[in-house]
């Protein structure tokens, strides 16, 4: 019944008419839930079963809960186009069609299929001057969604990672260990890339000192967890007590943390109990905004905050580089319990990369 977000609604409605629109919501998404059922069609199926029917294409629209704003995730169609419609005109379709008003869509697409082609890692060395077999790594999916051009998923990790990286090239060419680069391809499928790299590289995964990764948004980095790993804060501490305070001042350590189980890359390593994290950063509304959306543009890009991030995450990796000590692999013996299930949790088991993907699990 509405393509207004939640808070609008909050805000400027009374509170009957915002429980009156809640309340009609709910009835709308149980009736349209009971027609799916009806069915007898896995929603994920549902579109493949309409084009072996014969339908011409498939509109869909993945409202992302913000103004003007849609998930877009991979077709589900094989010959057929699968279009997303936005909330407004999805709206309109749908109720001249409820109506039996026989609405037509006209639709002027053109695609070609130009084959399979390879998902690659990039990876960059800068070789260590006293212990070249040890390994700081900085890590972000290169790849992207194509609903638009990615510039925070993940185009804004990839330059903070480059950025950082030559920022090391330009001051410290000789580091104590070696620093790694990667550059992740097929994230979007399943962390296909770095698990790749996992498997196929024990040493450097069993040497390796930290491993930092940024995946989520344009903001500035407020929050790294230990995974689990129950004396990686001593490290952090100290790591961070050297960096200025207009840098650290936002920085909060969830120490010991819990084990990454997917959604980025860190968690490919830490699954193989290595010392990596997340460098998680301010929402910006990333989740309904830019996150696998058709806005996820050049233009949502706080270059600021990017700057802050490239700077510490340099600055990390060259204390992480020069630090005497290994980082220690202790980890919880006993997790918290599922905040979903109320189950213990345990640690993850890591996953064999799919080497030949086509399709996200995430849909």
């Amino acid at each position: 019944p509405t393509c207004r977000p939640d808070d609008n609604w909050e805000r400027w409605a009374t509170p009957e008419t915002f429980e009156r629109m809640r309340a009609e919501r709910t009835a709308a998404f149980e009736a349209w839930n009971r027609r799916l059922q009806g069915t007898g069609v896995p929603p994920r199926d549902l579109p493949r079963r309409l084009e072996e029917a014969g339908a011409l294409g498939v509109l869909t629209s993945n409202w992302s809960q913000g103004w003007g704003v849609n998930k877009i995730f991979n077709a589900r169609t094989q010959q057929v186009p699968t279009l997303d419609l936005s909330c407004e005109d999805y709206g309109l379709v749908f109720r001249l069609a409820q109506n039996n008003q026989g609405p037509v869509v006209r639709v002027n697409a053109e695609a070609e299929f130009l084959g399979d082609v390879p998902a690659l890692n990039t990876v960059a060395e800068v070789r260590g001057r006293q212990r070249p077999n040890e390994y700081v790594m900085l890590s972000a999916h290169f790849d992207s969604w194509d609903g638009a051009s990615g510039a925070t998923d993940n185009g804004t990790g990839t330059v903070i990672m480059m950025e950082a990286m030559r920022i090391l090239r330009a001051v410290y060419p000789n580091p104590r260990r070696t620093i790694l680069a990667g550059h992740w391809g097929g994230e979007e499928q399943g962390l296909n890339g770095s698990r790749a790299f996992v498997a196929d590289n024990p040493r450097i995964v069993n040497n390796l000192q930290a491993l930092f990764n940024q995946d989520n948004g344009t903001g500035r980095i407020v929050t790294i967890s230990m995974q689990g790993l129950t004396r990686a804060d001593q490290h952090f501490n100290r790591w961070l007590g050297r960096i200025p305070t207009e840098i650290t001042r936002h920085i909060t350590l969830e120490a010991p943390g819990t084990p990454a189980t997917g959604g980025t890359d860190h968690a490919s390593f830490v699954c193989a109990g290595a010392p990596a994290f997340n460098l998680s950063a301010l929402s910006w509304d990333y989740y309904t905004y830019t996150w696998h959306t058709d806005r996820d543009t050049y233009d949502k890009i706080s270059f600021d905050d990017l700057r802050n991030n490239a700077t510490l995450v340099a600055m990390l990796v060259y204390l992480a580089s020069e630090d005497p000590q290994r980082v220690p692999r202790d980890r919880l013996t006993e997790l918290p319990p599922n905040p979903r299930t109320g189950e213990p949790m345990s640690w993850p088991a890591c996953a064999p990369p799919d080497r030949s993907a086509a399709v996200s699990p995430r849909m």
